[in-house]
């Protein structure tokens, strides 16, 4: 468990470095923050988790398998997992801010572009806006 990296994960640099290429700027994991989040794009006051399907319980994810043994304390830390990313987003939308997940299997090869450019309209409709009326 402790090989394990909770930090600069490939999905997170993934993100990280497509966000970047389309010129959008950010701030890595604020602890001012709840659930101090992966990405903070300020300026577009959204902010962008990366999960692991496993980790955080990706439903109907075949990344997502309870291992057989002591299931019911993965099936525990697993709820949990799920109970306080619900909450934190609860707390980060009552404070006015644009969540978004991005789990990592919608980041595998034949997904990935799709999935990316579908990041940068969710962050900023109303730049995608502009873009298609140039």
């Amino acid at each position: 468990m402790s090989q394990i990296k909770g930090i600069n994960t490939r999905p997170e640099l993934l993100v990280r470095k497509y966000l970047f290429s389309k010129g959008f700027r950010y701030r890595l994991y604020d602890k001012k923050l709840p659930g101090k989040p992966d990405i903070v794009l300020p300026k577009y006051k959204t902010i962008v988790f990366v999960h692991g399907c496993f980790w955080h319980g990706h439903k109907d994810c075949k990344y997502f398998i309870i291992p057989q043994t002591r299931t019911r304390w993965w099936t525990e830390k697993i709820s949990r997992t799920r109970q306080n990313d619900s909450d934190n987003e609860l707390k980060l939308t009552s404070k006015g801010w644009n969540v978004i997940t991005i789990y990592e299997c919608e980041l595998k090869n034949k997904d990935v572009e799709n999935r990316l450019s579908n990041l940068i309209t969710q962050i900023s409709p109303r730049l995608q806006l502009k873009s298609n009326i140039l």
